[in-house]
């Protein structure tokens, strides 16, 4: 390996002798490609890159070069992709999913194409890969074209019960990931399909250990990619030393009555019957404190929560809402608090 990139590295069938040529030819991909493999390429220490804003504005913070060579090399160690392996990127590289599937390529010493960040990216492309990057809604969008990938990580979002349902018997091994933008992307993974019987949980990458606070909000120590201990918004069950169940997000619980309700656990349940976009959430009342309500995207319908054997009479929404379009960060994720706000509540 050279000081800055892998000898096999390759990027559009592109071989190159130098970082000056990778950086001239990014320009021929996008500016914001030519523009993060500028800045990777000099001697800073650091990268400034985007959160993608969820869960609040979004925000620059400052990531070590280091750190995310060392990413890159655990999902290569944890998914067994050496030099070589032939990857797409499909994901906007202005956010930190996007700029990583270029650092695994030329840390890793992959062949990776780029393509527009589209909805359904594998409908134009002729090639085999080994391994890819996507959010949910490509997923969903290129389910007749899955047979082009042999291993594909899914994040931003959470994957639908539906869309779990329609993955089970394609080849392609498809994991849902666990992490964010101060992680350098995922910490953990978890297999979506071609289950065994056995509970299937997300399953932490080398070198990270993993508690949980008073809050049951789950801790990260991953020293190889972050210097200090990352506390997380999100309430977990810890399985073992390695595995844990995620329930939900900490500031997202609803009081209702005295009983707390993870609003992503009643999302999951609800997906049986719901084929729209959805989230359910609390606003204030009267009598119970805050009241579940489930917000829809499109046109009204009616809701039969009947049909679902394991909800619960707390976890039935008191009120439905019908909201034309959901407001969303750039990376499509639903911002659930503007979206509301739409509501007049």
């Amino acid at each position: 390996m050279s000081k800055n990139f892998h000898k096999n590295f390759r990027l559009n069938e592109v071989s190159f002798s130098s970082s000056k040529e990778i950086i001239e030819f990014a320009s021929s991909i996008s500016i914001s490609a030519q523009n993060f493999l500028t800045d990777w390429f000099t001697e800073d220490e650091f990268i400034v890159v985007q959160t993608s804003g969820s869960t609040g504005k979004p925000k620059p913070i400052q990531l070590k070069k280091e750190f995310m060579k060392n990413s890159a090399l655990a999902t290569g160690e944890f998914f067994n992709l050496p030099e070589k392996t032939t990857a797409l990127l499909c994901l906007s590289i202005d956010y930190i999913a996007g700029k990583m599937m270029l650092v695994r390529a030329f840390t890793l010493g992959w062949d990776l194409d780029v393509v527009e960040p589209v909805s359904n990216p594998l409908s134009s492309v002729e090639k085999q890969y080994d391994f890819c990057a996507m959010v949910p809604m490509q997923l969903q969008n290129s389910l007749y074209d899955l047979d082009k990938v042999k291993k594909l990580i899914v994040g931003g979002g959470v994957v639908s019960n539906d869309l779990i349902n329609k993955i089970q018997d394609v080849k392609t091994e498809i994991f849902a990931t666990y992490g964010m933008t101060e992680t350098i992307t995922h910490i953990a993974v978890k297999k979506l399909n071609n289950f065994d019987f056995a509970p299937v949980f997300y399953q932490t990458l080398p070198d990270v250990t993993i508690y949980k606070d008073q809050r049951n909000c789950l801790l990260i120590k991953a020293p190889k990619v972050a210097d200090e201990l990352i506390i997380t918004n999100d309430v977990v069950e810890l399985i073992s030393d390695t595995e844990f169940e995620w329930l939900g997000r900490f500031d997202n619980v609803i009081n209702s009555g005295g009983i707390k309700l993870h609003p992503e656990k009643i999302e999951e349940k609800l997906s049986k019957i719901i084929n729209s976009r959805f989230f359910v959430a609390g606003v204030s009342d009267a009598v119970l404190g805050e009241k579940l309500i489930l917000v829809i995207e499109g046109v009204e319908t009616k809701i039969n929560f009947s049909t679902i054997d394991d909800l619960t009479k707390y976890e039935i929404p008191k009120a439905i809402y019908f909201v034309d379009e959901f407001v969303e960060t750039e990376t499509k994720k639903i911002q659930r608090f503007f979206t509301l706000d739409l509501l007049n509540l």
